[in-house]
């Protein structure tokens, strides 16, 4: 009787042995399998073509020859020495400032209709429907709303204004201004709806209880809101300067970099495709990730984002 126990009893411990690892091995595998996919989708597009980009900058190549000449630093100080090179980062400055424009915009409607107002739902509506669109249309829509004799000057003739009709892509000293308006009136959905979405998570009671203590719409906004949304308008921030150095789309579009209104990212463009200098366009995508990244670094070192309580 012993014997048939101990022969029982083998089978089962090498079952329990055979199958203890392999349950354990699904159990540790299991959360990588899901994030697998996408873990290699990140690194495939977007950390090996940063790895090439690094690499091509330290080389001569025109895209074509399958040999790259080593050119060292030469890249990078072009870049910083050539003044046709660097000398576009100041034309980020008017997208700078028509991106505080829209984060103003954006804010003050989103704090206007996170109340109670008639047709608010179909306000919400109007100001998002524009970041809906595509950039290529938009440049195209506003292209013709520039040109000369077109929707804006018109316009102005109706109202009396025709004297104050001007080359508004064509005149170097307010094609950009231009062009920034047009940014504004593309991205200003965007932040509205980040905005929108942080106030609205905001407890109601807090409001209530502002109320019946005598707080107004501004005494609201003062020190409940934008305590409340202070996150979200840190990272406006954050996207307002990032996206004012990758400008590309409007401008490209609707001059191609003419009068004036060649952004950095252009400038690089069409050093890599026109003038076939692949390693000096990669020099300058290089240059400006490592300016957006020390920006936002000193933005976060300045700015801490502390937790944020209204109780």
């Amino acid at each position: 009787m012993t014997t048939q126990l101990m022969t029982d009893a083998r089978p089962a411990s090498a079952a329990a042995r055979a199958t203890g690892p392999s349950r354990w091995h699904r159990l540790l595998k299991t959360p990588y399998l899901y994030v697998a996919p996408a873990l290699i989708l990140l690194i495939t597009f977007t950390y090996v073509p940063v790895g090439n980009m690094i690499w091509y900058s330290f080389h001569r190549w025109d895209g074509l020859d399958p040999v790259m000449e080593p050119a060292g630093l030469d890249n990078y100080i072009r870049v910083f020495t050539d003044e046709q090179y660097w000398r576009v980062f100041l034309i980020s400055g008017y997208y700078l400032l028509a991106s505080f424009a829209q984060i103003a915009i954006a804010l003050y409607f989103a704090v206007v209709l996170s109340f109670s107002v008639r047709f608010r739902n179909l306000f919400k509506g109007i100001l998002f429907f524009p970041y809906l669109l595509n950039g290529v249309a938009v440049g195209f829509v506003f292209l013709y709303l520039f040109q000369p004799d077109g929707t804006l000057d018109t316009v102005l003739r109706l109202v009396g204004l025709g004297d104050h009709t001007r080359l508004w892509l064509g005149d170097p000293d307010i094609a950009n201004l231009s062009l920034a308006g047009t940014s504004v009136w593309r991205f200003t959905g965007l932040n509205f709806v980040l905005f929108l979405g942080a106030i609205q998570s905001i407890p109601g009671e807090i409001y209530e209880a502002a109320e019946i203590d005598g707080a107004n719409r501004w005494h609201q906004f003062r020190h409940i809101i934008a305590p409340g949304i202070r996150r979200i308008i840190s990272l406006s921030f954050i996207l307002a300067i990032s996206g004012s150095l990758g400008v590309f789309e409007i401008p490209f579009i609707m001059t191609g970099g003419a009068n004036g209104t060649r952004t950095f990212v252009v400038q690089a463009y069409e050093t890599a495709f026109q003038f076939r200098q692949i390693g000096l366009a990669s020099a300058m995508a290089v240059v400006l990730l490592l300016f957006v990244l020390l920006i936002t670094w000193l933005q976060r070192r300045f700015l801490p984002d502390d937790e944020v309580t209204l109780s």
